[in-house]
């Protein structure tokens, strides 16, 4: 019998990978392969589709850390082998986060006494460390209904409409009434006194963005503070304030260390904050502290030993990489509060050089604030013949990956395109970026205004059909959300036949 096979039919590795079988034959895509393939073959069939992947360093859509230093990555790697939850086998990882919490704990200024451990966790990123906030805040609210003899079933939480996605996650989950208020045209964060008008007895907590995912601005939490506590003292209540700090929490510290956001206001509970974004880490890192161990009910802690000692528990999934925890301890060591400042100040210029540019250009309304996150949210002056939608689609040409959105309730026909500024993005490249806008811009100027002269087209021919002899003119807000809602169904129309069949 024979076992061996020919070299034709094994296809080694002594044969050209592109010459090979695997690649210049497709693969099943949804369904695994019968048959085995050489580890070169499988390596370079993955990376060449990888190739077709946006470039992290010009995704300026996202906050998230794209680069960090060989040393890093380094430590990374050697520790991508290590679940995180084995405390008692990898007890110096475990050392490694206890000391992140604390680090980050007195960065925030909690009232720890001398030798006092702070409470708190890390997470996967700040959407699993809100959710974890928000369901200490609930059975604490719950609690206290009951000892004091009320229903408990019908909690609520107040925040902007300016908050992420995961705060709405939250609700939605864990059964908690979300009460937004309403954003206004040029104010794009929650207002301090509508917030507060919304607290009833059935609030569990005020939740206040340090670093608004639309335009980067911090909302004013010593407000909030005040007015709350005002109004917990004419009620009897003793409704909290979470700060969402997933952006400016690693910022406000260091920028602005006079701006009282954090546990030096009385009625803040907890923070959370993205290790991943201006914490400097690659992505799967987030925190959150508590102010006292008060504040975090004691029955929403597990202990299990089937791993070896008691281990104390609170998080919502249970293993995960040791990788993102390594370095975010590295970057805290390493930079210290002096390498944070530089960083962040750093941001902060590129943001004004970009910025700077872009009103140079005389085409754009500058939405962001210029203390904040180091971002900048700009809207075109003119969007009749061409909008936003448009200049993100032709800015991909040159690389660069920049959003463009609507504002949430009531400004949603405000459109704006956005650029987050991260320690990778340098002054060269925001020059550059001005440059290339410049170029998209000359270009549309060149296009019919495809979108609007059909709309105009359409609105014209219905307003005769119905009232012949009538003319209707609509003013410049009307026509800009026209607008906006025909780009946006034109996008969507397209994504649908883009899809996988």
């Amino acid at each position: 019998m024979v076992l061996s096979k020919t070299t034709s039919q094994t296809d080694v590795s002594v044969h050209s990978t592109f010459a090979s079988r695997y690649v210049q034959c497709s693969l099943p895509r949804f369904k695994i392969p019968e048959n085995s393939i050489p580890k070169e073959a499988a390596f370079q069939i993955i990376n060449d589709e990888l190739m077709l992947d946006g470039n992290p360093r010009l995704n300026l859509a996202s906050f998230v850390t794209t680069w960090m230093e060989p040393e890093c990555d380094k430590l990374i790697m050697a520790s991508i082998n290590k679940n995180y939850v084995d405390m008692d086998e990898y007890p110096v990882t475990t050392e490694l986060q206890n000391r992140c919490v604390n680090m980050i704990a007195h960065m925030f200024n909690a009232p720890l006494g001398d030798g006092e451990a702070a409470v708190g966790v890390g997470t996967v990123g700040s959407s699993e460390a809100i959710m974890l906030a928000g369901l200490a805040f609930k059975r604490k609210w719950q609690n206290k209904m009951k000892q004091l003899g009320k229903p408990h079933d019908k909690p609520n939480i107040v925040t902007g409409a300016n908050v992420q996605v995961c705060w709405e996650k939250f609700a939605r989950y864990f059964e908690v009434e979300l009460k937004e208020v309403k954003l206004s045209d040029g104010y794009y964060v929650m207002d301090p006194e509508k917030a507060v008008e919304m607290v009833d007895e059935n609030t569990i907590c005020v939740a206040a963005i340090l670093g608004s995912t639309l335009n980067g601005e911090f909302e004013d939490v010593k407000k909030l503070n005040d007015l709350l506590m005002k109004k917990n003292e004419e009620t009897g209540w003793d409704t909290p304030i979470h700060v969402d700090a997933a952006s400016g929490g690693f910022i406000a510290p260091f920028l602005y260390p006079e701006l009282e956001w954090d546990f030096r206001l009385p009625l803040v509970k907890s923070i959370n904050v993205s290790g991943h974004k201006y914490g400097l880490v690659y992505a799967g890192i987030g925190w959150v502290i508590w102010r006292s161990k008060e504040d975090l009910p004691d029955e929403l802690i597990f202990h299990i030993n089937y791993l070896g000692a008691d281990q104390p528990t609170f998080t919502l999934n249970f293993s995960k990489g040791s990788s993102q925890v390594i370095a975010q301890y590295y970057q805290l060591i390493r930079l210290g509060y002096e390498g944070y400042r530089n960083i962040m100040e750093n941001c902060q210029e590129n943001a004004m050089v970009l910025k700077e540019g872009l009103e140079k250009t005389g085409r754009f309304n500058i939405v962001s604030k210029d203390n904040g996150v180091p971002l900048v949210a700009f809207s075109l002056k003119d969007n009749s013949r061409h909008n936003e939608f448009e200049v993100s689609d032709m800015l991909r040409r040159f690389g660069w990956i920049v959003p463009a959105y609507t504002m949430p309730p009531d400004a949603q026909h405000v459109t704006v395109l956005r650029v987050v500024i991260r320690e990778d993005f340098s002054r060269t490249l925001a020059e550059r970026l001005v440059a290339d806008i410049q170029k998209v811009l000359q270009e549309l100027d060149l296009l019919p205004a495809r979108v609007t002269e059909k709309l105009a087209a359409t609105t014209a021919t219905t307003a005769v059909e119905e009232h012949p002899p009538a003319v209707i003119k609509k003013t410049a807000i009307e026509v800009q959300r026209e607008i906006t809602a025909a780009w946006r169904k034109m996008v969507a129309d397209k994504k649908k036949t883009n899809g996988v069949c």
